[in-house]
């Protein structure tokens, strides 16, 4: 979960776009509007159309604004739902701009290219191949035969970052983590840890790739690593369409092998084919088949536990947790083996965790699974937050039934409205202050818990979207529980204790499983949907009873 305080809305008028007008009353009857929801859907236009106009960073803002879907009301959601897949490219000339001012040459000089055929240099495609909010990568060939995604920085981003971070008072440590996902060479830095943290791991080695990065072409703002082909998370049929690529042969750089150069090789016919769009890259899809319906073959299941699996490595074993693992960011590729091999990318908003809070937060998630309030309780207010079973239920994203449901009863105690509309926003009220009075002041709480919420959710959703082929869950809880066996930075005689109960542990799974396969059952025959979306379905059935609605999408956050 990303944090957004109130604090930030009022000083929204002092940016380059700006609206004017008194501030909507907070009543549940408001002047100059009709009801609470449309007072929001006005007040969520506004802010819409200000952070469209202003661009690059302000996409940003707004899409941590679409994720807050148990703070800002659903109309937020709504509005802010479609700046994840709306950035603008810029052009040509500005991209070309940055390379200028950082490298002190031109992208010739620097990528060794030619945009006029010269057979002896690399080429580069003008238009980018995707563009985000922070920046826009470009495919090209270098002259020695390999194939880079160059990374270049929104030339806006800079004259934004310093004062419009300032102008939005974030949360100090979200303003931090922001300022560094604009350094790509930190990103470099990063993505060459996970890179061996992966290496090291037997279990993930063969399973998860992360693309080499290249330091010579590489600077503050324009990063460049190897090119790679692969599958969206998002395209299903593709993942699961039949296999037309040949007997245990991979898909194309799959296992980190070289992607072949086009067999015609001739710089000048290439530049003569494409003279318009600059579609100069290869088209790999051979593996599709003669009608093109062809996919990669793989299990849905393969694909999600490799994912967890990653994720929760990444949070209970190594505290180095990636923050943004969206379908956009991840590739999915065949290997010989017909498994899959996951390749994650934009390793730029990271978090670590210090060794104490990893295996607090270890701990946590192995007490939610054996339903051990006491320790729940204790970890929980450690960190400086009193309603357990609110925190336990969003951490699972589902409601924690081990509780004493101690938090909705004082909520719900109290509430004066006769009709159910009323106790509904009485309800919410109250939530909303206690939510408030937990992130007020942010010294009570690990600021890791912010992005480690972030990334649960979009990993939630992804298997959501997926139709649920695993047992999210219980992967993670596995992990949480296995990672205080092997984790580096414990005595050996903790990590022997740990052991113990872990084999005790594995026992207690098996009632996960039995409501997985239930709602596996349930899915085939029609009369449900998997974990997932029966998991949200609780959870918006209890948040409705403390007054809070969600209503976000499966990749909000």
């Amino acid at each position: 979960m990303e944090i957004l305080t109130d604090r930030t809305l009022p000083t929204l008028g002092t940016t380059k776009s700006s609206f004017t007008g008194k501030a909507d009353s907070c009543s549940k009857n408001p002047p100059l509007a009709p009801s609470i929801p449309a007072l929001h859907v006005r007040n969520a236009q506004r802010l819409f159309d200000l952070l469209r106009a202003n661009g690059g960073l302000y996409l940003k803002i707004g899409q941590a604004i679409a994720m807050q879907s148990a703070i800002l009301p659903p109309e937020f959601q709504k509005m802010f739902s479609s700046l994840f897949d709306d950035a603008p490219q810029n052009s040509w000339e500005d991209a070309e701009k940055v390379i200028r001012e950082d490298f002190g040459k031109s992208p010739e000089e620097v990528f060794g290219i030619s945009f006029d055929g010269d057979p002896e240099l690399g080429i580069m495609e003008r238009s980018a191949r995707a563009s985000a909010s922070v920046a826009q990568v470009h495919w090209a060939r270098l002259k020695d035969g390999r194939e880079v995604a160059v990374k270049i920085q929104k030339r806006e981003i800079a004259q934004q970052v310093g004062m419009d971070l300032w102008t939005f008072n974030l949360v100090p440590y979200v303003t931090e983590r922001l300022l560094l996902e604009t350094d790509f060479e930190n990103e470099a830095k990063n993505s060459e840890k996970m890179a061996q943290l992966v290496a090291g791991e037997p279990r993930l080695r063969n399973r998860v790739y992360i693309p080499k990065v290249y330091h010579d072409l590489t600077s503050t703002r324009v990063m460049t690593a190897e090119w790679i082909e692969g599958v969206r998370l998002w395209d299903k049929s593709r993942l699961t369409g039949s296999w037309e690529g040949g007997w245990r042969q991979p898909s194309p750089g799959a296992g980190g092998r070289s992607l072949q150069a086009p067999e015609h090789g001739n710089v000048i016919q290439e530049l003569e084919n494409h003279p318009l769009d600059e579609r100069l890259k290869p088209e790999r899809d051979y593996w599709k088949g003669a009608d093109g319906k062809g996919g990669l073959g793989l299990s849905l299941k393969d694909v999600m536990t490799t994912m967890i699996d990653l994720f929760s490595a990444q949070m209970f074993l190594w505290g180095s947790v990636h923050c943004d693992p969206h379908p956009g960011n991840i590739f999915i590729r065949r290997l010989p083996s017909g498994k899959a091999e996951l390749v994650l990318i934009d390793h730029g908003l990271y978090i670590q965790m210090k060794p104490e809070f990893r295996h607090q937060y270890s701990l946590f998630w192995k007490s939610l699974m054996t339903f051990d309030n006491a320790t729940i309780k204790r970890i929980v207010e450690s960190w400086g937050i009193n309603n357990a079973d609110v925190f336990a239920s969003a951490t699972l994203m589902r409601p924690y039934t081990g509780g004493d449901n101690s938090t909705g009863d004082e909520i719900k105690k109290g509430l004066t409205g006769k009709e159910q509309s009323d106790r509904a926003y009485e309800a919410a009220q109250k939530t909303r202050k206690s939510v408030r009075e937990i992130l007020s002041d942010e010294k009570k709480w690990p600021q890791e818990l912010i992005f480690i919420g972030r990334n649960l959710r979009i990993v939630q959703g992804n298997n959501q979207f997926l139709g649920s082929p695993v047992n999210r869950v219980k992967i993670t809880g596995y992990w949480a529980s296995r990672s205080l066996v092997d984790s580096p930075d414990l005595s050996f005689r903790e990590k022997l204790k740990n052991f113990g109960r872990h084999l005790i542990f594995r026992f207690v799974l098996f009632g996960s499983d039995l409501y997985f396969y239930a709602t596996k059952i349930r899915q085939a025959l029609g009369t449900g949907g998997g974990m997932e979306d029966e998991m949200e379905a609780q959870m918006k059935r209890m948040a409705k009873d403390f007054g809070v609605e969600l209503n976000h999408g499966v990749f909000e956050g």
